[in-house]
């Protein structure tokens, strides 16, 4: 419980406050029966971006995929969706941490493991895949994109 503590970020407050507004009905447990806020909620204060149609069709053309035509439903819904992603990591880089240690797990029955200790040869990045590709140049896959450049 000590988390509880913590000098809270600006969200968080936001979603303390909410909790404090009435009773909320709970388990045994102390767990709400209900969801107290929400995602939606949450975002609902920032504002909408907007997504312009050459930025869409330039992450299409990075990812090498055709993007959908412009005004159809599934444009519609493509660009709607990327945008709300968009708000999501808006509201995210918002969020005040001064003050806020990072959260470190204390397991004193356990050791810190090094990741990529230095006895143990570092994979080849994958370079020894390359002989069961079809095409390869230089070192590098070769992948058809869905449409011609």
């Amino acid at each position: 419980m000590a988390f509880l503590f913590r000098p809270p970020c600006r969200a968080a407050r936001r979603v303390f406050s909410s909790l404090s507004k009435g009773a909320v009905d709970t388990d045994l447990s102390g767990i709400p029966r209900r969801p107290t806020w929400s995602v939606n909620e949450l975002l609902s204060s920032y504002p909408v971006p907007s997504l312009a149609p050459q930025t869409l069709k330039h992450l299409h053309d990075l990812s090498a995929l055709v993007p959908p035509e412009e005004g159809t439903p599934e444009y519609h819904k493509l660009k709607t969706e990327l945008e709300e992603l968009i708000r999501l990591v808006e509201a995210v880089k918002m969020v005040d941490t001064e003050g806020v240690s990072a959260f470190e797990r204390h397991d004193p029955g356990k050791q810190a493991v090094e990741l990529n200790p230095a006895h143990e040869p570092r994979p080849n990045g994958g370079r020894s895949l390359l002989k069961h590709a079809a095409r390869t140049r230089d070192g590098f896959y070769i992948v058809d994109a869905d449409k011609p450049r």
